[in-house]
């Protein structure tokens, strides 16, 4: 017990015996006195209050309770702050019950942050014992994967916290609000991909805010100018989309769009073009797609990098963004989509033969029935 909890239980006490001989004298006096109308003025304004301080009436429930309560413990509250919440949610019967026990506890109870599941009407006993329990504490946790889209990230977190996606919709409506870049167009790429504990009390603000703050973490750590990360975020982004699983590939894969955009060569990343007509879960694309330069994020139609990131990149996909691999590659294919087996090529010759390898693994892939190549 800390020195203000003493504090506390010194002049509870005295307020309390203060207020039990002033209640004592006040009744007796209008009793002696006769003043019916007094009393029953008296007893209408601060009977419960009287009752209980006279020990008539019990100030605590009996027993574990029923229903449903969420009561939050955050960083600096003390057990008068606690007791309080527990009362104002109706898990307990008084703030007054909860603190008094909290008192005679020895040593003194420590309570961990967070937000816990308990029961209304629940005796003190039992409450102090349902916040001691971890199994009562809420985890809203949500992983978000590397290369998901902004959108796909917050639909995801809407059915786990139970926020309304209306909600997350009208909070990234304004980008510039969590200091992305004006000329970004969306939220796209600032949020950062990671497992991610919610408390109940966050909101669809709060929660985009963190993840944007912990995006800009990460790209202090990769030493990225703040000037540079839209563009940095947006080719990490196709990175972390075409690369698939070997993280080893990387770095590779940033150097040939890095070599084509030196070179003034369109990028042709299917992933940006996918992206850019709705499809947020292939990076397969047809050729009227491919052909159709109103795509923003279409690269084989348009020069250079599209106008913004296509998915939410992870720190080795922005780390390959600053620090390409060395080397003259102008082309890149997976030749086998199960163990991500990719080719590099220099010239465009070695490239349509890694690119006839690919589609005899799809023709024998589909031939078994599998369906990696639609």
């Amino acid at each position: 017990m800390n020195a203000r909890e003493k504090r506390g239980r010194r002049a509870k006490q005295e307020s309390s015996t203060g207020k039990r001989v002033l209640i004592v004298l006040l009744v007796a006096v209008l009793l002696l006195g006769g003043l019916g109308a007094g009393v029953a003025v008296l007893w209408s304004s601060f009977g419960s209050q009287i009752s209980k301080a006279m020990g008539w009436e019990k100030n605590d429930y009996e027993g574990s309770g029923t229903g449903s309560a969420v009561v939050t413990i955050r960083e600096g509250e003390i057990g008068s702050d606690i007791a309080a919440s527990l009362a104002k949610q109706g898990v307990v019967k008084t703030s007054e019950a909860f603190y008094d026990l909290l008192l005679k506890q020895d040593p003194a109870v420590e309570f961990q942050v967070g937000s816990y599941q308990l029961k209304k009407q629940m005796s003190a006993k039992a409450a102090l014992a349902a916040l001691q329990d971890p199994k009562n504490q809420i985890k809203l946790t949500v992983t978000i994967p590397e290369g998901m889209a902004a959108r796909d990230a917050l639909a995801r977190i809407s059915k786990v916290t139970g926020i309304p996606q209306a909600d997350f919709d009208a909070a990234v409506k304004d980008p510039a609000q969590y200091g992305i870049p004006k000329a970004a167009p969306s939220i796209e790429g600032f949020l950062f991909p990671a497992t991610y504990t919610f408390e109940p009390g966050d909101t669809a603000q709060t929660i985009v805010k963190k993840m944007v703050e912990r995006m800009g973490q990460a790209l202090r750590e990769h030493g990225v100018p703040e000037a540079d990360e839209l563009r940095v975020l947006t080719l990490a982004s196709i990175v972390q989309r075409e690369a698939g699983s070997n993280q080893a590939d990387f770095p590779k894969i940033a150097r040939v769009f890095q070599n084509r955009l030196d070179q003034g060569m369109k990028l042709q990343s299917d992933a940006t073009v996918a992206y850019g007509t709705g499809n947020t879960h292939t990076v397969w694309t047809t050729e009227a797609e491919r052909a159709d330069a109103s795509n923003k994020y279409n690269t084989y139609a348009n020069p250079g990098l599209p106008i913004g990131p296509i998915g939410l990149p992870g720190d080795v996909a922005i780390e390959a963004a600053m620090k390409p691999a060395p080397g003259k590659w102008l082309y890149f294919v997976p030749v086998n989509l199960e163990t991500g087996e990719t080719v590099f090529s220099e010239t465009n010759e070695e490239h349509e033969a890694a690119v006839a390898k690919l589609g005899q693994w799809c023709e024998a892939h589909r031939a078994q029935g599998g369906k990696r190549c639609d």
